[in-house]
């Protein structure tokens, strides 16, 4: 079972904003280091962003680095991901998991909550 919810994508032009938010569900996410990653159609999943256990470091893909944000609010057990200047190959569902601390693009669990679509038009 899922230990994660994600939620906040939708529908949004090219050039326009969403706040993605993953919350914890029967865990918590204190002292662990989570990614978001994105699976397009046809594609594999991929990493996105990633924060370490107490928000000192961040970590993104090249494509995303500069228009993405992640973040944490502990006291929430959410992690958050500000998508700004969104362009269509952001078109994917986001997902988000538990990664290891020493390589925030591997999950460490194979179990993957349900995810959050999220589609930019052109």
């Amino acid at each position: 079972q899922a230990q994660v919810v994600e939620s906040g994508g939708g529908l949004v032009q090219a050039g326009g904003s969403l706040r993605l938010s993953c919350a914890a569900s029967g865990r918590t996410f204190s002292s662990y280091t989570i990614s978001w990653f994105r699976q397009a159609p046809g594609k594999e999943r991929e990493f996105v962003a990633g924060i370490n256990w107490d928000g000192s470091k961040t970590y993104y893909a090249d494509s995303v680095k500069g228009r993405f944000t992640i973040s944490r609010d502990d006291a929430k057990d959410t992690i958050y991901l500000q998508m700004d200047t969104l362009k269509p190959e952001d078109t994917a569902v986001y997902y988000c998991n538990e990664v290891y601390y020493s390589n925030a693009r591997v999950s460490r669990s194979d179990t993957w909550g349900q995810g959050t679509q999220v589609t930019v038009s052109s």
